[in-house]
């Protein structure tokens, strides 16, 4: 039988694990493409269950809770292209530079992950160049597949984080391009004037913690936010309908302004 480090060795992913990427609607000329970064909780059978606890994957540390509902729902409604990542934040978080160290983290929220205790730059690089970069690149592909009005990142945030509680309903997040998620916000306030909106809330982006602001969205002078629900409101297929509907209507009205 191969060891773990003689498998990462031979390369990490096998037949049976599942593909890093999925694309919905790939053909779609829609302006606006659609990106989840953290909507899968799959891990390479070579990691086993990464050392975790029963029940940890399931998680706002293991994927973003709804998050994958939203977006697929989104892209149903508005037909549009939207790139899904498969496997788990835990075991390489697609929105972080791979040399950032929370992107193969060994510590999340409390709980230690094992399989990530001391990882060599071998089994560092075979993450990245088996996940990591295939979902790059599709999302790099995808937007230069047609002409862009928008880039998307659909996320979601525990309510709760370290003792904390956080107020807010949904956040737009942004750098430099603030005025495509001040628009956004407020398409989304005039519609539903009693959520809580953060804006730049509940994290603020920057070029060492994050990726597809910095390198999608202001690459490439496209209009761009990070979309931030709050994940109790989309545990549910209910919930998860219900802000799909609400955002891509935002959306439409906001490409329609243009």
């Amino acid at each position: 039988m191969a060891t773990l480090s003689q498998t990462i060795l031979n390369g990490l992913l096998t037949p049976d694990d599942p593909d890093p990427v999925e694309i919905v609607n790939p053909d779609s000329a829609h302006p606006t493409l659609l990106v989840c970064e953290h909507a899968g909780q799959a891990i390479p059978s070579a990691l086993g269950d990464l050392g975790l606890p029963d029940g940890e994957i399931e998680r706002h540390i293991g994927w973003d809770i709804g998050a994958e509902g939203v977006a697929r729902r989104m892209a149903e409604n508005l037909g549009c292209t939207l790139v899904i990542q498969r496997y788990s934040r835990l075991v390489i978080d697609c929105n972080r530079p791979p040399d950032a160290h929370d992107s193969m983290p060994e510590v999340s929220d409390g709980t230690t992950i094992h399989a990530n205790l001391g990882l060599d730059e071998t089994a560092r690089a075979a993450r990245v160049n088996e996940i990591f970069h295939p979902f790059q690149q599709a999302v790099a592909e995808h937007i230069e597949r047609v002409p862009r009005t928008a880039a998307i990142s659909i996320h979601s945030f525990t309510p709760v984080m370290r003792g904390v509680a956080r107020p807010w309903d949904i956040g737009f997040l942004f750098r430099k391009d603030e005025e495509t998620s001040t628009r956004l916000a407020d398409h989304v306030q005039a519609v539903r004037p009693e959520l809580t909106i953060g804006m730049n809330q509940p994290y603020q982006v920057t070029g060492f913690s994050d990726w597809f602001v910095p390198q999608h969205g202001e690459a490439r002078g496209l209009p761009h936010s990070l979309i931030e629900i709050r994940n109790d409101h989309i545990e549910t297929a209910e919930g998860q309908a219900h802000w799909a509907q609400l955002l891509a209507h935002v959306l439409d009205r906001w490409l329609q302004e243009r």
